[in-house]
């Protein structure tokens, strides 16, 4: 193996690759990779992942973070094949909005939420850019595992705050950093990474290819601080009724049962 390279056995998700190795931060390059990997193999290789769930075992159902939308603006920051739109809009949501770095994407929610008498105002750009989005207009702004993507954590922040009104909620979430340093190996958890390695690096996934980084907690929530927000609620815990509905004997469910797998963050912009 290159010495640049690591064993990751969590990419997002359960989602796995053999090795990744060590990627220059170059922004350009970064987008370009990650938007191919969504306009061709993304969602064949990772799935999707969308409202009522917020990851694997968390669900909106169980927490109620956005609560009643109806006659509220939203705007999905990764909105991906559309799914978390379309739950938003039968909810009566007056308005959704939604972007996405894959134009491919961006051609499933449009065709998707089409097909179930919805409309929505959809823009294809990369999270970190000015793309023409209204400021101070909407109620709620969510995520729902996009958020990671992002190569500027606290321009991203702090745009998504200049979309909000004033105490505007923004919710997002991710895989939790530290699901992604551990493996379950033989009915035991083992570390394979470096909690605070946050690193940018390359991974193979099948016949696509992608680039990240695994932030700490830390540095999601003192982001989002800098950015003016209050956190209100953090999410670590799995939901217990899901994994019994489930019944899920998965190493990745023995993993969520003593650690977390997704993290949801509630904030209000001050």
């Amino acid at each position: 193996m290159d010495k640049n390279s690591v064993y990751r056995t969590n990419v997002i998700g359960a989602g796995a690759v053999g090795s990744a190795i060590t990627a220059e931060m170059d922004r350009n390059s970064i987008h370009k990779t990650n938007s191919i990997f969504w306009d061709t193999k993304g969602n064949e290789i990772l799935g999707a992942t969308a409202l009522p769930l917020y990851g694997a075992y968390v669900s909106e159902e169980k927490c109620q973070l956005l609560g009643d939308v109806s006659g509220k603006k939203v705007l999905e920051i990764g909105c991906g094949s559309g799914q978390s739109l379309l739950y938003l809009g039968e909810r009566k949501a007056s308005e959704l909005w939604g972007t996405d770095i894959s134009a491919k994407q961006i051609e499933k929610t449009s065709q998707l939420l089409r097909s179930c008498g919805l409309s929505a105002q959809l823009i294809c750009s990369p999270m970190e850019d000015e793309c023409g989005i209204p400021e101070n207009y909407f109620d709620f702004v969510y995520s729902v595992y996009a958020l990671g993507w992002t190569t500027d954590l606290e321009g991203t922040f702090s745009r998504i705050a200049s979309y909000l009104k004033k105490d505007g909620v923004f919710i997002f979430s991710w895989s939790h950093p530290i699901h992604k340093c551990v493996v379950a190996e033989n009915n035991m958890l083992a570390f394979t990474k470096s909690y605070f390695d946050e690193s940018w690096y390359t991974a193979s996934l099948d016949e696509g290819t992608l680039t990240l980084s695994d932030r700490k907690l830390s540095t999601y929530l003192n982001a989002l601080a800098k950015a003016g927000f209050v956190l209100e609620q953090l999410i670590e815990e799995s939901d217990e009724d899901i994994m019994q509905a489930k019944n899920d004997n998965s190493d990745f469910a023995k993993k969520a049962k003593m650690l977390p797998v997704t993290f949801v963050v509630k904030a209000r912009k001050l």
